[in-house]
């Protein structure tokens, strides 16, 4: 019997799990008389299609079960720590690091920096394989966990260690090699920083990391995001329009290169590049089916194409809509966006009025112009005293996770009550916020 033991937090109606008859409060304590250390192991154990799991149940007896199924097929069990196993920080000191730029006083949670290839694997998290050890190397390409998100930054070893504070980030890249030579699937992100990997710096790196083609399949570049509360820590400018011109024909160059080497665009820039240029978004194909948006690379196209989509449809169907007012908050990023879509909308339709309030991110500054970076106080002190319609839009990444509540730990109901407006949180795709801004009623598919 192993010696690590794993308490099941519950399980899934209709799973496996639950016709063996396990229940929450039961322990995990091997698969196929092997000891499972962490969440790597699990997944890799459960693929076999002949299984003998054993349990020991909350009044102390202990179950063996004997499991045929297929290889993919999943046993529905939940566990209360998703890694199944204590969560590694990180243990770089990076010059761009925003949790360093957090004012004091928030949950605690907020300060917690993780650096876990586990993370990577479950959630999508982006790892720097500075705390990525030999063994969980060696496990990643024995079970062939995939994809890996690495943050890269730059491929100059000696500025890799200045940027991440970490005498072994340098080093820390030639598991890149392993990993290719393995075949494990990959993406890249940079932090692109002023003056620091940027110019000649971005195109050696982007350059180096195209030799991991197809595998690596993509590459975001990112601007560093810079709060107000930088006091002692490295000192980082904010990128320029001009500046946002030259990355982008950077990018464009290698995007032409790749589409020719590997008939993919791979290096993306994040959106803000394009804002900040003020050039256009890019096509829906230059994107190379949205595989970084959780990095913020094709949010605003796939936004916008998921709106004519559905606009096109509410048009052919000629719609009757009731007269209303909305409003709707949301970073000064994306706020000439959602301008121009609700002057669409009220051309349509002219009973409605759709009133958008860009909010000045105050507890962050002025830099931060994301909508997921708002705190609910500096939604009450700039939108009191507006007309918010009968509804108020918010996006859903103001919230965190899926509970009902921002950064500062304001509630969905705690900004009913300060702004007496109904809110209604808008899904993260253009059909949802459509519907929102119309008030009408309909199934969407929610993109994540």
């Amino acid at each position: 019997m192993g010696t690590k033991q794993h308490t099941i937090d519950g399980v899934i109606p209709g799973s496996i799990a639950e016709e063996l008859g396990l229940s929450a409060g039961d322990v995990l304590l091997s698969v196929n008389g092997r000891e499972i250390s962490d969440v790597f192991d699990y997944h890799y154990l459960i693929h076999d299609e002949d299984l003998v799991v054993l349990v020991r149940k909350k009044d102390g007896e202990e179950w063996e079960l004997e499991i045929e199924k297929d290889y993919d097929e999943d046993l529905g069990i939940e566990f209360s720590n998703g890694l199944m196993d204590d969560y590694r920080s990180c243990r770089n000191k990076c010059i761009f690091c925003f949790i360093d730029q957090l004012p004091k006083g928030m949950r605690e949670t907020l300060y917690f920096k993780d650096d876990d290839s586990r993370l990577s694997f479950l959630q999508g998290n982006y790892v720097t394989l500075t705390n990525l050890s030999d063994q969980d190397l060696e496990r990643i390409i024995e079970y062939k966990l995939a994809p890996i998100n690495i943050s890269v930054h730059t491929t100059d070893p000696a500025l890799r260690v200045m940027m991440l504070n970490n005498r072994f980030a340098g080093d820390a890249l030639k598991k890149i090699d392993s990993l290719f030579s393995a075949g494990i699937e990959m993406n890249g992100q940079i932090v692109l920083c002023r003056g620091v990997n940027d110019g000649q710096n971005l195109e050696r790196t982007i350059s180096d990391l195209t030799r991991y083609m197809p595998k690596m399949q993509s590459v975001s570049v990112v601007p560093v995001g810079l709060s107000k509360h930088r006091e002692g820590l490295y000192p980082l400018e904010p990128f320029t329009k001009r500046d946002a011109k030259e990355v982008l024909a950077t990018i464009h160059k290698w995007q032409k290169i790749c589409l020719e080497r590997a008939g993919i665009h791979f290096i993306h820039a994040s959106d803000e590049w394009y804002l900040l240029a003020e050039e256009p978004l890019p096509k829906e194909e230059s994107y190379d089916g949205y595989l970084q948006l959780e990095n913020g690379v094709g949010m605003l196209r796939l936004l916008l194409d998921e709106f004519d989509e559905a606009f096109f449809e509410i048009k052919k169907e000629q719609l009757c809509v009731s007269p209303h007012t909305v409003s709707i908050a949301t970073g000064r990023l994306a706020a000439p966006i959602l301008k121009q879509l609700s002057a669409r909308c009220m051309e349509c339709f002219p009973e409605v009025t759709i009133l958008v309030y860009p909010i000045r991110n105050d507890f962050f500054g002025e830099q931060i112009t994301v909508s997921g970076l708002l705190i609910g106080r500096d939604l009450i002190g700039q939108l009191s005293g507006h007309n918010l319609g009968e509804k108020l839009l918010l996006p859903c990444n103001l919230l965190r996770g899926d509970e009902e509540v921002l950064l500062d730990d304001v509630t969905v109901s705690d900004l009913k009550t300060a702004l007496q407006v109904d809110i209604d949180i808008v899904k993260s795709s253009g059909q949802d916020l459509l519907y929102r801004m119309l008030q009408i009623e309909r199934e969407e598919e929610k993109y994540e």
